[in-house]
């Protein structure tokens, strides 16, 4: 009969005919046959099975030994024995080079006829150990899977004992060796699956000896932490992770970052890996052990290893967004690395060129797990907005792809950043500032943030921009006696020489810290200046003068020249005066007071004022680039604050004011609306900052700098429980406050105030009001009689004599930003530029104007971003506009540069004869060898920290070449692993994109 069989088996007969024959001879062998005959047929379906070179012929195989083993079960029982079982695992079946890949299957189909024959447990024992052999020698997936098959059918041939626990050991090494070749689909998917049933064996396993987990986990670990050049292990470690009980995880994490014979590297190379396997598409619980173990390295304090890791793999994780096969978890890995990474912005930086195209690809899928990932993404951009404020120019795009999503409020913000930061003690992540690799392109040097120490950093830069103030202080003479100033020369030194891409301010912070302030708390920069520049003065002005030389013009009169000499070097700089004149409305008597200034501080005005327009205010006027030509009749001047309410007492000199000016650049014939405010500035704010709550006022009107000295230049009335005391009345009377400006500082300073108290929440408030800031501004100085002819006769201005008023101008340098909604907490970053003299000191005897130089200072010079450590190039549009893109970002303290040939001519031709003669500043020999101390220093420390880099990322583990997404993203917005609308869609390409 088996010759029959294999006759027609091996015939060219078609397969229906075939079929009807072999019919009959299976019908035939369930009738009684003597043992050779079965013996036979036995031999010939297993030669079918083993070696059949089509799927027709093992068929057959497979039913006459399920015929025979059911009808025959003695003579199948001899056949299937244990010597013959041994052969076939350990010398295969059939000719050498081709031997048969169904052995495993062959076995698990004859088990099921020989379960109650005595030889069943010598079968047993031969298979437990055979297969443990077999996955010592490293098998194929799909081979891997038929053992896992038979063993999940047949569990009493699972090894026991200890040899149980080497099986899972070897399983998983197994499993961490498993690739897949192919991109097909249908390919991807068998592997899926053969990885799923390797998996579940060792779930079987763990359920029935729970002993035998911790030893398989840690033989997973030894895999993925090794350093040992070789191929990098399988994600589909992945699969083995997502049936750990999540009530060991505590223990296994403790015990991992505890455990002090791993080292750093292994440690940082594990990790690396299993963050790999967010991509692993059929992985539960992937997220929590992943996130489990940062954590767990947090608690350790392995800063190191996180801020490595994290940088290293933001990216591939974001990147995983676009597949929803796998979104959820890698947007729970993502949410823990960027809310803890808060010791700086480099890994949210890292991913904000990528934000905007997904953000794209998610609203194309229009899904409800694309919906609900937009809304998580946006809270978490929202909050890393928050943590790193002070990058306008980097948020502009992200804001603008997040601007229709929902914004958390503060609250929710400050719940997410507390709860998941490494840890609360600042302090503790000091040493680990952002990795600069070398100084900005900018040419200028960065500051480090101390903790909290923003407001510092933006003042220093912005009095360091301050070119006349900053060659005023690094060409003081050694030996000055003057140790705060002394320290800022050295400090401005560093920023102008040092190689560094950024330098801490530490010995100038310890130095200059108001003793009130309390350490490591946000202070306001505002006061932070105040106190700086008067410890700078009073160290001066007690006899410790470090700038004794100021060469003066031999036009300079001896009382001129008295006169500044004997300012202290901020008063020189920025001190300015002002003339405060109370007015008795009953006897008209004017009592005035002159006191010196280094700061205007300007209110705004209450929301039912209007400035424009009040007879009260001296109005703004927007006009080109040309001197202010003073009215012809005297008596045609309108503004003065007691013109048009009483007539003026006799021996009142006629003082017509001059208004407080911006400087544009209008198209030719346009007219200059005088009261229409339209200073070059920013728009009016888009829209309430309303999730900032209670404590942000909201927007009103846009308002302009000169709307806010125009508010602080005009008459104040005292009346009822303001009452002026009258000398002349002996009497509490109404009375009239005004300020007038009697001289103009160098650097004219001006802080908005933003921050007010708030009686019914007892806290203090930021206004929010969008400023918009000129470029340039001209201020009525109030000028004495004896001057006005002198100025007139030098051209300086083109004030008449007897006028009083004179205009001085200024040009924008810096401009210091507050982001954030309350003075005790927020963000400090300055925008500066530096103002030099472009209009030529020789002017024409008329004065003519050269409109040329106003342009070319006001729209040429470049603007640079200060931001902590990081400088960058910016515009005057981005400082325009900062506040109509972030609403809580909004200026504070301006700086201006008054223009040489106005009213402090002597101090800058002074400045100027100084530059001319000097060039440059020369710093004394012990800041220069410092300087150059310093410089090799950072070098070496460069070449250290190369070296140590280079050994601890090598051993980093590189994801396999085959996740080529987020890589085809950067190059190739077409392809299927980028943000193209078929991203993540299932077609084969994203598919395989995703997994392998």
């Amino acid at each position: 009969m088996d010759k029959i069989l294999e006759a027609v088996v091996m015939s060219s007969y078609p397969n229906n005919v075939k079929q009807g024959l072999v019919r009959r001879v299976i019908e035939a062998a369930k009738q009684p046959m003597d043992s050779e005959q079965c013996w036979s047929m036995l031999e010939l379906s297993t030669k079918l099975y083993l070696t059949g070179d089509t799927k027709y012929k093992r068929e057959i195989g497979k039913e006459v030994l399920e015929v025979y083993g059911h009808y025959h079960p003695e003579e199948f029982e001899e056949f299937f024995n244990v010597r013959f079982l041994l052969s076939l695992l350990q010398e295969g079946y059939g000719p050498l080079g081709k031997r048969s890949h169904y052995v495993l299957d062959y076995i698990q189909l004859g088990l099921q006829f020989v379960l109650e024959s005595p030889s069943a447990n010598s079968i047993f024992s031969l298979l437990r150990i055979e297969v443990l052999r077999k996955v010592c020698e490293r098998p194929s997936p799909k081979q891997c899977a038929k053992i896992s098959k038979l063993l999940t059918q047949h569990p009493q041939c699972v090894p026991t004992g200890k040899h149980q626990v080497l099986f899972c050991q070897q399983l998983i090494r197994c499993i961490g060796q498993f690739q897949c070749v192919s991109e097909g689909e249908e390919d991807i998917m068998e592997f899926l699956e053969q990885v799923n049933k390797v998996s579940g064996l060792l779930q079987r396993i763990w359920r029935a000896q729970t002993s035998a987990i911790l030893p398989s986990l840690k033989e997973l670990f030894t895999i993925i932490s090794s350093t040992e050049e070789q191929e990098v292990p399988s994600n589909a470690l992945a699969s083995v992770v997502q049936f750990v009980p999540l009530e060991l995880m505590d223990g296994v994490i403790r015990n991992l970052t505890n455990d002090d014979s791993i080292t750093d590297v292994q440690m940082m190379t594990a990790i690396g890996r299993m963050i790999d396997w967010v991509s692993w598409p059929l992985g539960k619980n992937i997220d929590k052990w992943i996130i489990a173990l940062l954590k767990g390295l947090a608690a350790v304090k392995k800063f190191s290893i996180l801020i490595e890791v994290t940088l290293s793999k933001i990216e591939k994780v974001f990147s995983k967004l676009l597949y929803p096969i796998v979104r959820e978890g890698a947007l729970s890995v993502l949410q823990y690395m960027l809310l803890s990474f808060q010791h700086s912005h480099e890994a949210f930086h890292l991913l904000l060129p990528h934000i905007p195209r997904l953000v794209a690809s998610l609203k194309k899928e229009d899904s409800n797990s694309a919906t609900s990932s937009l809304e998580q993404l946006a809270e978490l951009i929202h909050c890393m907005f928050f943590r790193f404020s002070g990058f306008p120019d980097l948020y502009e795009p992200v804001l603008e792809a997040v601007k229709a999503l929902p914004i958390p409020n503060e609250d929710r913000i400050k719940h997410l950043l507390g709860q998941n930061a490494w840890t609360s003690q600042k302090n503790e992540l000091a040493c680990f500032y952002p990795r600069l690799a070398s100084k900005s392109e900018t040419g200028k040097i960065g500051l480090i943030n101390l903790g909290n120490t923003c407001y510092m950093n933006s003042i220093i830069q912005s009095l360091f921009m301050a070119s006349d103030f900053r060659h005023s202080v690094l060409n003081l003479t050694e030996g000055n006696s003057q140790p705060l100033m002394t320290k800022l020369q050295w400090l401005f030194a560093f920023l102008e020489h040092s190689q560094r891409p950024a330098i801490s301010p530490e010995s100038f912070l310890s130095a200059s810290w108001p003793p009130w302030f309390t350490p490591g708390a946000q202070q306001d920069c505002s006061e932070y200046l105040k106190y700086l520049l008067d410890r700078l003065h009073e160290e001066e002005k007690t006899g410790k003068r470090i700038y004794q030389k100021l060469k003066e013009s031999s036009l300079m009169s001896q009382a001129v020249e008295h006169h500044y000499l004997n300012k202290t070097l901020i008063e020189k700089m920025f001190g300015g005066k002002m003339m405060t004149k109370i007015r008795c409305l009953k006897c008209l008597n004017v009592s005035s007071r002159e006191e010196a200034f280094t700061d205007l501080s300007l209110a705004f005005p209450p929301p039912d004022t209007h400035t424009r327009g009040s007879t009260s205010v001296l109005p703004v006027e927007e006009i080109g680039p040309q001197f202010i030509e003073p009215p012809e009749n005297p008596s045609q001047l309108t503004g003065s604050p007691w013109i048009q309410r009483k007539a003026p007492m006799a021996g009142d000199p006629a003082v017509p004011p001059m208004p407080v000016e911006t400087l544009g650049f209008q198209e030719p014939g346009e007219a200059a609306d005088p009261l229409s405010g339209n200073a070059v500035g920013v728009d009016a704010a888009k829209d309430p900052l309303s999730a900032f709550g209670e404590e942000a006022c909201a927007p009103k009107d846009s308002r302009s700098v000169p709307d806010l000295i125009n508010y602080f230049l005009s008459p104040e009335r005292l009346t009822a429980e303001n009452k002026y005391h009258c000398e002349k009345c002996a009497s509490l009377q109404d009375a009239e406050k005004v300020a007038e400006l009697t001289e103009g500082p160098h650097y004219l300073i001006l802080t908005l105030l933003r921050f007010s108290f708030n009686p019914r929440t007892m806290k203090r408030k930021k206004i929010l009001d969008n400023v918009s800031i000129p470029v340039v501004l001209k201020l009525p100085v109030l000028v004495a009689p004896e001057k006005t002819e002198e100025v007139c006769r030098r051209g300086k201005d083109r004030a008449a004599p007897g006028s009083g008023f004179m205009s001085v101008v200024y040009d924008l340098c810096s401009v210091v930003v507050h982001s954030g909604i309350s003075s005790e907490s927020g963000h400090y970053y300055c925008y500066s530029r530096e103002c030099t003299d472009t209009i030529p000191h020789g002017q024409p005897q008329d004065g003519a104007p050269k409109p040329a130089s106003d342009k070319q200072l006001d729209f040429e010079i470049q603007w640079y971003l200060f931001n902590d450590t990081r400088v960058s190039f910016s515009s005057f549009e981005s400082v325009s506009n900062v506040t109509s893109f972030f609403p809580k970002d909004t200026a504070y303290v301006l700086f201006y540069r008054q223009r040489p040939g106005r009213q402090s001519c002597p101090l800058h031709e002074a400045l100027a004869e100084a530059g001319r003669l000097h060039g440059e500043p020369s710093l004394h020999k012990d800041l220069m060898e410092a300087i150059s101390k310093d410089n090799i220093l950072y070098l070496q420390e460069q070449e250290k920290e190369a070296r140590n880099r280079a050994a601890y990322i090598s051993a980093l583990p590189k994801s396999p070449l085959w996740w080529r997404d987020f890589d085809r993203d950067k190059d190739d917005d077409s392809s299927s692993g980028g943000c193209s609308p078929a991203a993540g869609g299932g077609g084969s390409g994203s598919f395989h994109g995703l997994v392998f």
